[in-house]
């Protein structure tokens, strides 16, 4: 994997996975309490589950991006029709780009390793890893993040 330095390897992301879309969920349901009411959003578990689905499944296309290179399968898999799918469904966009923003913080956190435990608390986990400079991978990871908050706005 000649694209990625000695710090990072390929599937930190996964190793993150479920904390990074479980927090990102959680957090648009902290910012709006109107999520989990009777009527919103993630009301029911099914909803709730769906959305941590979709969150997943975001996450995976981000990741596989990341380890080719190429963001033609994000494109063409995962948002090929989202923005249109979650109209349809009634999804409110304005919460769902904030989970991605909030996916992408977390997830350029652990690339660049300026997660902290005042910013985690009890779900702090360093990463051990050789040290070294991936402010290139995370720009790239950010972008990829960008092009999903684009097309879902």
């Amino acid at each position: 994997w000649p694209k990625f330095s000695q710090r990072v390897t390929p599937g930190f992301l996964r190793r993150y996975a479920s904390c990074i879309v479980t927090d990102a969920i959680a957090g648009i349901c902290c910012e709006s309490p109107g999520l989990t009411e009777p009527g919103g959003g993630v009301y029911t578990n099914r909803k709730m589950a769906a959305c941590l689905r979709d969150g997943e499944i975001i996450l995976r296309y981000v990741t596989y991006a990341l380890l080719t290179g190429d963001p033609s399968t994000l494109k063409d898999r995962c948002l090929n029709g989202l923005k249109e799918t979650y109209s349809a469904l009634g999804v409110p966009t304005g919460n769902t780009t904030r989970a991605v923003a909030i996916m992408k913080a977390c997830a350029v956190a652990h690339i660049t390793d300026t997660n902290t435990e005042a910013q985690a608390g009890s779900k702090y986990n360093k990463m051990s890893f050789t040290e070294g400079d991936c402010s290139n991978l995370a720009a790239e990871c950010a972008s990829y993040f960008d092009e999903v908050i684009a097309t879902i706005s």
